[in-house]
């Protein structure tokens, strides 16, 4: 008889967006466990940004709620997980993820594809990762455009991804926007298992954006590492969603304000 599946990850519910209840090597072990069944899904890496902008777009949060995990990008989420008592929640970041995945996978046999970046970073992100970890099996990549695809491009990358059968399929695009892209193409990319939101993974991988060093991240001040390296870009992002994420956490943990959490895996 072939070993029991593991269990699904408890979730902690912070504002109503339910973060699972992991650590790298339990996200590796439930994402492997999928990818050797056939399970289809897709992961949010989830941080204030995400789950702030849920707080507006309940369109969105349920995305958050029905994805395979939905992990704890951000120390935030560990000290809210920490603080309804799930000791054993730890950070996993995306760009850890990952590398965690792409060095695990070796052994195993499974196979990526990287959609998103600038012209030139997804092929890019194939070399590093590769001299990285040799014997990574990285299939294929693609550059999309900075809108919707048309029906011509989707019905091309259809195509690829049907002849190609990727294990792990990578979307390194922004919050929402890869998320939602993630809930739509699941049902279109069938012959993708599992997708993978990572954000800026692919610029931070590949050297154009630099990491908060380690103690910042520990810490929770990898936000403010990254407001000065794109001031413009996350102003709005770090300068409004922070303070707002900080009062609705005080409200929910003080109990003054209930955040229905109503989740249901989207896995196939």
């Amino acid at each position: 008889m072939p070993p029991a599946s593991p269990a699904a990850p408890a979730r902690t519910n912070v504002l109503g967006v339910g973060i699972s209840v992991i650590n790298q090597t339990t996200a590796r072990e439930v994402l492997f466990d999928a990818a050797r069944r056939g399970r289809r899904g897709y992961v949010t890496v989830t941080g204030v940004h995400g789950v702030t902008e849920a707080q507006s777009d309940p369109a969105f949060r349920a995305i958050l709620n029905g994805s395979l995990l939905c992990t704890p990008d951000g120390m935030p989420m560990v000290w809210m997980g920490r603080f309804a008592g799930q000791r054993a929640i730890e950070r996993v970041y995306g760009p850890d993820l990952m590398l965690n995945l792409c060095e695990h996978s070796v052994g195993e046999g499974f196979t990526h594809f990287f959609y998103g970046g600038n012209t030139g970073v997804a092929d890019e992100l194939k070399r590093t990762l590769e001299n990285r970890f040799p014997g990574l099996r990285v299939v294929g990549t693609y550059c999309p455009p900075f809108r919707p695809l048309n029906t011509d491009e989707r019905e091309d990358l259809q195509t690829v991804v049907d002849e190609l059968r990727p294990d792990f399929f990578w979307v390194g695009l922004s919050t929402p926007k890869q998320e939602k892209f993630m809930a739509e193409y699941l049902p279109i990319l069938c012959g993708a298992k599992i997708f993978l939101g990572v954000g800026a993974a692919f610029d931070m991988h590949t050297g154009r954006v630099r990491q908060a060093p380690r103690w910042m991240q520990r810490s929770g001040l990898e936000w403010f590492y990254r407001l000065t390296q794109e001031p413009k870009r996350l102003a709005r992002r770090y300068l409004i969603n922070n303070p707002l994420f900080i009062g609705r956490a005080a409200l929910q943990l003080s109990g003054k304000k209930k955040y229905p959490l109503d989740c249901s895996s989207s896995a196939r």
